[in-house]
């Protein structure tokens, strides 16, 4: 079995005291008579913690059994003794070191690594932006990526029940997270689902994106080999995708978007499918999985590297990818975009880091894992760059023309670009099946991150409504997710995915990981958070990390969020038409799960707190007392 449960340990007192190095005595006064033996997050149970009460009932004057324990309480005749029973439920983890980071891995690594980063790198000046990005890796990124890692493995619960033992007061981080990865799961699994259009397309003799004589194609088609191809004239590849794939043309955008297309929302249901075989049974079935959807990409991109780079110009595209132009690197656009980039592509806030190490043993060593994947993340977009720009290279000296018009960022540059190129190769039905399915596994991964953080959440913060059922949760939770992601598999339904992608987790996500951040490093204490990494680790983080954890990185998001409100039409694009009415909606969504924080900030001041204005203050962003210790073998373990 990959994953191992650990079992329950149920132990009850009796009249007889229990002697045990690890008991926990209850009662605080000449009535208390039991005390339970149980070793909290071990594997075997201990051998004396058999129920033994008598099972007999003691009636008003019963005298108990004399006590032959010196240190055993005193009872008097007519007192009666307490019987009390202790569960300590405890947490499965992950059955190999190698689920984990594969998981992490996979999560972090997405389409973003392969469609944005190379196109965001030569735009803001090549081999420039490297410095940028790779300072602010360093500085923002991975000390919050280490944060969440660190979190989720201490306090073993979701993103939801975390609070409690951080700042109640911001439980509302929580359900916002949650709210985010109901938006993301809504239209990125359409995404995928579109990979699995291209990659069922690609099962015949001849790509049908080759040629311009198929029933979806119009007169202005020419296929981009032609010496008489135009700006005005359209390639194949992308009336495959618009007329074919999307049938775009028959929507008006976001004013009409048509029905919703019956082949599409086929491809996207067999994407809910396999994420909920890859979810139902949590961490046992995840582990399994993430060993063919996180390496899968790699061996495909070395593939597809490989034969990039022996194509003809193959060497001009990797020159464009890579030349520095330090000039700009004056330009604040390029930093507030490196920022951004490596924010995204590690992925913090999402609630995927707490969730997935929760399931980490105790003393793990979670500050290498956050080194090593993080590093992997950022050398995969490095690695990604080189295969997407060899074939840009490889298209511009087809079509005798500059790179920078062969290029497209998005999904543009993966359904349609590469899709061409490929159909300009030899053997070009095999590149294509390889390349869609990586496109696939990746999108699967960061699928299953994001929903097994709003799982794990709910199932942590309710056990009993939610948690025993997780499997009937599972699935009426993903048919939800799929009836609201519906309409991006209409006509117009591009035009509502990118718009989804600004205004459901785009813009709010800055805003909850900063407050995150906030409560992490201001309210429950940097001092207080290393202290926690120190029991785990055996040594206290470094100055680097406090510094960067106390000022640096809230800093970093907050000027990522302000940048990013003020630049909300340029993350929109200008490729699609959006009415005034749907912007208004669209900060209504991204007001929705902002207001998430407030609104149970108020509601655990004002309603679940008690006493003056101070006591309900301090109930509200103090750690809850109730929640005990979250260190193994402390009364308070069970998560």
């Amino acid at each position: 079995m990959p994953v191992q449960a650990q079992p329950d340990v149920r132990s009850s007192g009796s009249m007889e005291r229990t002697r045990n190095d690890s008991s926990m005595e209850f009662g605080q006064n000449a009535a208390a008579a039991s005390a339970a033996t149980a070793t909290p997050w071990g594997n075997k149970e201990s051998p004396n913690n058999e129920d033994d009460s008598n099972g007999e009932d003691d009636g008003d004057n019963t005298t108990p059994a004399k006590v032959t324990d010196p240190l055993a309480p005193r009872l008097a005749n007519n007192e009666r003794v307490l019987v009390v029973s202790v569960t300590e439920r405890h947490r499965e983890t992950w059955g190999q070191k190698a689920e984990f980071l594969l998981a992490v891995i996979g999560f972090a690594v997405d389409l973003g690594n392969v469609w944005r980063f190379p196109y965001i790198c030569y735009q803001n000046g090549g081999g420039a932006f490297l410095v940028p990005y790779c300072i602010f890796l360093i500085f923002g990124g991975l000390p919050l990526f280490y944060m969440e890692l660190a979190l989720g493995q201490f306090h073993r619960c979701g993103c939801i029940s975390i609070w409690k033992r951080i700042c109640p007061a911001l439980k509302g981080v929580g359900y916002a997270i949650c709210l985010i990865d109901i938006y993301m799961g809504m239209y990125y699994n359409t995404i995928i689902g579109w990979a699995v259009y291209y990659l069922f397309a690609s099962f015949t003799a001849k790509l049908p994106w080759t040629s311009c004589d198929n029933a979806w194609n119009t007169q202005n088609c020419m296929p981009v080999t032609s010496e008489n191809f135009t700006e005005l004239a359209t390639s194949p590849a992308k009336e495959f995708f618009e007329r074919r794939v999307l049938e775009s043309y028959k929507s008006n955008g976001l004013d009409f978007m048509g029905p919703v297309k019956p082949t599409l929302a086929l491809c996207v249901f067999g994407v809910f499918v396999l994420v909920y075989f890859s979810l139902w049974k949590g961490v046992r079935s995840a582990g399994k999985v993430v060993w063919v959807t996180a390496l899968a990409p790699y061996v495909v991109l070395i593939i597809l590297l490989v034969r990039g780079v022996s194509l003809p110009g193959a060497d001009e595209g990797i020159k464009y990818y890579l030349t520095p132009e330090w000039h700009k690197l004056k330009n604040s656009k390029v930093w507030i975009d490196a920022a951004s980039q490596i924010f995204f592509s590690l992925g913090p806030g999402f609630g995927t880091l707490l969730a997935l190490s929760s399931y980490n043993k105790f003393n793990n060593n979670c500050y290498r894992d956050a080194l090593i994947t993080s590093s992997i993340n950022c050398l995969t977009s490095f690695l990604a760059g080189f295969v997407i720009f060899s074939v840009l290279g490889y298209m511009a000296n087809v079509q005798k023309t500059s790179i920078d018009k062969v290029g497209l960022e998005g999904p543009g540059l993966v359904f349609i670009v590469y899709p061409e190129a490929i159909a300009t190769m030899s053997g070009s039905v095999f590149w294509s099946i390889i390349f869609f399915l990586m496109l696939i596994t990746l999108g699967l991964d960061s699928t299953f991150g994001g929903l097994e953080a709003m799982i794990t959440a709910l199932c942590d913060e309710y056990p009993r409504a939610i948690g025993r059922r997780r499997e009937l949760f599972v699935l009426l939770l993903l048919a939800f997710i799929f009836l609201c992601a519906l309409p991006t598999m209409t006509y117009g339904g591009v035009v509502l995915v990118n718009f989804l992608n600004v205004y459901g987790p785009g813009l709010a996500i800055l805003f909850v990981v900063f407050v995150e951040a906030a409560g992490v490093f201001w309210f429950y204490g940097v001092d207080r958070f290393s202290a926690d990494v120190e029991q785990m680790l055996g040594a206290k983080p470094g100055i680097f990390w406090r510094i960067c954890w106390t000022y640096i990185s809230p800093v970093f998001l907050l000027t990522i969020f302000i940048f990013s409100i003020l630049g909300y039409k340029e993350m929109l694009g200008e490729e699609f038409y959006y009415p005034p009415w749907s912007i208004q909606v669209g900060w209504a969504v991204t007001c929705s799960s902002v207001l998430c924080i407030p609104m149970y900030m108020i509601y655990k001041f004002f309603f679940a707190s008690k006493g003056k204005c101070q006591e309900r203050l301090q109930q509200s962003f103090k750690p809850d007392a109730s929640c005990g210790s979250a260190v193994p073998g402390q009364q308070g373990t069970s998560v």
